[in-house]
């Protein structure tokens, strides 16, 4: 069944706008009475049947909600360097939201080559990432935030770092980690966080740990974060 953005969904019907309501009638070929789902991005899932088959604007009967579909049990928060190919950077995000994420935070560090993102762009990937993966709670991409800053910040959960160095004493994120238990982790850009870096987010609470033997990519290590929290919550 095919799932469709609706944040601003309200009342017993839904219009689609021009692009998607081409979609459905003329690349799908759906017709009056077929069934779709709309999400509307807060965690609600909808049922519905075409009802006007307009390829411009095509409206849907809403026949069904359910609340807080599919809600999980915790939050994760990835603060995370942008990279030098933006693709890298669209892929984790990809990725992660797919796996599950809550929220992610752009983190401009000292090794970060390239600081800005293409926020409607990498919007437009969440949203597809989502109702492909079947989500019904947008991914919360935040504005870019510097290292200080961000480690500075009001946040909830049990915080860590990832980070390369050796000499360091790190633990799995298993270890640091808890089921059900809110978790905020940083990833370095690709010269990973400076010592300093590093030093300052331990004095600020948060647990340096490692993600395995292998000295991953960016946007590799990001994904496999995510992951891990998912595997702890199962």
């Amino acid at each position: 069944m095919q799932i469709f953005y609706a944040p601003d969904i309200n009342g017993n019907s839904y219009t689609l706008d021009e692009k998607e309501s081409k979609h459905l009638i003329r690349v799908l070929r759906m017709t009056k009475g077929s069934n779709v789902r709309l999400i509307d991005g807060k965690g609600n899932l909808y049922e519905g049947i075409i009802s006007n088959p307009d390829h411009n604007k095509c409206t849907i009967d809403i026949t069904g909600k359910i609340k807080d579909f599919e809600k999980r049990n915790y939050r994760l928060h990835i603060a995370i360097s942008p990279l030098k190919n933006p693709e890298r950077f669209e892929w984790f995000v990809e990725k992660s939201v797919e796996i599950g994420i809550d929220e992610i935070t752009p983190l401009i560090c000292k090794n970060t080559e390239k600081p800005g993102i293409k926020s409607d762009r990498v919007n437009n990937l969440i949203i597809s990432a989502m109702k492909q993966s079947l989500k019904a709670k947008k991914t919360i991409l935040h504005e870019p935030h510097s290292f200080k800053d961000f480690i500075s910040s009001d946040l909830n959960g049990i915080r860590m770092i990832a980070h390369c160095d050796p000499s360091t004493e790190r633990k799995k994120i298993s270890e640091a980690c808890s089921k059900n238990a809110n978790s905020i982790i940083l990833i370095g850009p690709e010269g990973d966080f400076s010592r300093e870096e590093v030093t300052s987010a331990i004095t600020m609470g948060f647990i340096p740990v490692h993600l395995g033997p292998s000295r991953l990519r960016t946007e590799t290590a990001g994904v496999a974060a995510c992951h891990s929290i998912y595997v702890i919550n199962q």
